[in-house]
């Protein structure tokens, strides 16, 4: 039932009041909800720029052990290595509840490998090869790590920005609409009284003098 809707009655006056509580709890609630998640996105933003920095360091060092290997070994040496192994490296995607929030929880699968899982042999190769897929394994788990937390990042921009439209909708809107209703209502309530009292004295002094007339 909209705010114009409600009459200036007893029961309209009930309502007006059972929707402003409603209205006040509702902001209040998502007031707090709103500030939690900002704590969260300063908190997600600077370990993501951390793990950020860290994945560049990372990458750095990946590129430089491969040319490293490929120095060793040579070019077609890193490639046969790198096509031995079977298990492509993968991530399973889960999600985590923060304020109500689906934020997402990536698990790396078969990133970090054994040697005999990388399937070149121990034999076959030196230990440049094993340095620069150590490398880039790191590396993937560093590039896993940020796509969450950037993933979360972008999730909780985008209910902070729902969230706070409907705080505003409330404060400045529901909220103030409900309030004029009610003073509406009561100064309504307050006149229908008193010309109430009025019509009943008009009564009684009629009744009066119809009672004192011979």
């Amino acid at each position: 039932m909209p705010v114009d809707d409600i009459k200036p009655t007893r029961s309209g006056l009930l309502l007006a009041r059972r929707r402003m509580a409603l209205a006040e709890r509702i902001h209040r609630l998502l007031a707090m909800k709103l500030d939690g998640m900002m704590l969260e996105l300063i908190r997600l933003t600077e370990q993501a720029a951390r793990e950020r920095r860290e994945l560049d360091e990372k990458y750095a060092g990946a590129q430089e052990m491969m040319a490293v290997a490929a120095m060793m070994e040579g070019a077609t040496g890193v490639l046969l290595a790198a096509l031995s192994v079977e298990t492509s490296p993968t991530y399973t995607t889960e999600y985590k509840n923060v304020f109500g929030v689906r934020l997402p929880d990536l698990e790396p699968v078969m990133v970090k490998k054994t040697l005999a899982q990388r399937g070149y042999g121990i034999l076959g190769t030196s230990s440049v090869i094993d340095d620069a897929a150590d490398a880039y394994e790191d590396l993937l788990m560093a590039i896993i790590t940020s796509a969450e937390l950037e993933g979360g990042i972008k999730r909780l921009l985008d209910d902070i920005e729902r969230t706070r439209r409907r705080v505003n909708a409330l404060e400045f809107k529901v909220i103030p609409d409900l309030t004029e209703t009610l003073r509406f209502i009561v100064n309504q309530r307050d006149e229908m009284e008193r010309q109430e009292r009025t019509r009943l004295r008009r009564i009684k002094k009629i009744k009066a003098k119809r009672a004192g007339s011979p």
